[in-house]
């Protein structure tokens, strides 16, 4: 079996590879959430051919929607580990590169929107989703593409890694029956998973989770009924997928440009308010949406929402780098995209309810806009109060030992005392939970 070579690395590359994994993660995007977009195209199709009504039609894009999210499930084997492996190979830079690399849903929509209408008219539903199924298996080669690299702040030391695998070796040459190596060896692999999911219990990355449900309830039933809405009000087929394909072209141009914008110096310390900037006007985009019932007025509203769709999805990896670190990243994403699913599998179907009960798109459009505008407040209203705890830390300091000193990172205080003399610039930080060499 060939062995798989790591790159090691003192700090993220910032170039190099990682622009190859930029183009796979790219590549990798297309094929996943542009396809998935692009299933509500079939919509229609759908709804005429098994004559049902918007509830049990939707199920179909929710199902799909919610596997590609889910770890482990459908697309996203291929979809989270790609948007991971971006944050491994970029540090400064990486909001352009996440831009870049996420900008693929937005290319696929608008390429794929009219190609998928074409597909449908000349072969029918059936034969368009073949010939996506094997447009997807370019999958493969994106996979190719990934190269595993291993950075200086990944949480297991050299030490702990050499720790475990002496257990693991002594597990293998003791009798299985052996109850105290039974023990090191859950011990071991305790503190490696305390390790990877000590983010959990970090108050940031639990507001972050929260707000991510409102947010993914909003963002999923436009990308359902965009089409179908369009249809409702007099846009004819090919204009209503022409709407799409908008929203798809000026998704890149906000994955791309809200990706470098916030890389400059003067926004590198507001990614954050960025993030939620953004959630919030497409939030307001979907309470001005009923009043649009005409193709002029549904183009600048296809580029708005677009726009601002594309910034906060760059984004999304960014804030969650920032809260919970790099080293942490992979599994941090996983969680994430994993609160996505959720709503991404309910929102539809609750939204073709309120259609099938209200005879209108109204009452959906306005719950998802709401829905947004509230993930938005939740974050800003977080990120306010922690401002405001800020003071109480200093004067803490201020208070205590004056050769003690004190630095926070997110909710977390570390301490440092006199030490720092004794020790020769070695630092005292909290014990780190880990494997146990003794």
């Amino acid at each position: 079996m060939t062995k798989v070579n790591r790159t090691r690395s003192t700090s993220p590359p910032d170039g190099g590879w990682g622009w190859m994994i930029v183009a796979g993660c790219f590549l990798v995007t297309i094929c996943t959430r542009a396809v998935t977009r692009c299933i509500s195209i079939f919509f229609v199709e759908f709804q005429t051919y098994f004559t049902q009504d918007y509830a049990q039609t939707a199920w179909i894009h929710s199902i799909v929607d919610c596997l590609t999210m889910l770890c482990g499930l459908g697309f996203a084997l291929c979809y989270s580990p790609a948007i991971a492996m971006v944050g491994k190979y970029f540090s400064r830079r990486k909001a352009l590169a996440y831009g870049i690399a996420m900008s693929g849903s937005g290319i696929g929509t608008f390429i794929l929107a009219p190609v998928v209408q074409l597909l449908i008219e000349q072969f029918s539903w059936r034969g368009a989703l073949l010939i996506l199924g094997g447009f997807v298996l370019n999958l493969c080669v994106c996979g190719a593409l990934m190269r595993p690299i291993t950075l200086k702040e990944d949480p297991m030391t050299p030490e702990q890694n050499h720790v475990c695998r002496t257990q693991k070796e002594d597990f293998n040459r003791t009798s299985p029956c052996s109850i105290l190596t039974k023990e090191r060896m859950q011990t071991c692999l305790c503190c490696s998973l305390q390790q990877e999911y000590s983010f959990l219990l970090m108050s940031d990355f639990a507001v972050l989770a929260i707000s991510v449900l409102f947010m993914a309830y909003g963002c999923s039933p436009l990308f359902v009924y965009l089409v179908p809405y369009a249809l409702s009000v007099g846009v004819s087929p090919q204009q209503a997928a022409f709407l799409m394909s908008i929203l798809g072209v000026v998704d890149i141009v906000g994955n791309i440009t809200f990706g470098w914008l916030t890389d400059r110096r003067c926004l590198k310390n507001y990614r954050y308010v960025c993030y939620l900037f953004a959630v919030g006007l497409d939030g307001l985009c979907y309470l001005c949406l009923p009043l649009l019932q005409t193709l002029p007025l549904l183009v600048p509203f296809s580029c708005t929402f677009g726009y601002f769709d594309g910034a906060y999805v760059t984004l999304i990896p960014v804030v969650t780098a920032e809260i919970v670190g790099t080293s942490s990243l992979s599994s941090a994403l996983g969680v994430v995209y994993f609160l996505h699913a959720v709503p991404y599998l309910v929102s539809p179907p609750i939204a073709g309810w309120l259609v099938d009960v209200t005879g209108s798109y109204t009452a959906a459009f306005l719950l998802c806009g709401f829905s947004m505008i509230f993930s938005s407040l939740l974050l800003g209203f977080a990120r306010l109060v922690k401002k405001m705890k800020k003071p109480q830390l200093r004067l803490l300091a201020k208070e205590s030992d004056p050769k003690l000193q004190l630095w926070t990172n997110g909710s977390v205080a570390y301490s440092v005392a006199s030490e720092l003399d004794q020790k020769d610039g070695e630092y005292v930080a909290p014990a780190v939970p880990g494997c146990n060499p003794t």
